[in-house]
């Protein structure tokens, strides 16, 4: 089963590759550390879903 931080961190993690990937190609360095930025945020927010699913499991 999949919890709303792993679904919203996945997204996270695609919309901010997205961005560092449209800044890589037009040469915007604010844009590519935005993205760069969000793609972080969207592996913690993941990770912190994962975790939450393995706490369930457990209990």
């Amino acid at each position: 089963m999949v919890n709303k931080d792993q679904v919203k961190g996945v997204a996270k993690q695609a919309s901010g590759s997205v961005k560092e990937a449209a800044g890589k190609a037009t040469g915007s360095k604010k844009t590519e550390a935005k993205g760069k930025a969000e793609k972080a945020a969207g592996k913690v927010q993941k990770g912190f879903g994962d975790a939450k699913e393995k706490i369930k499991k457990a209990l």
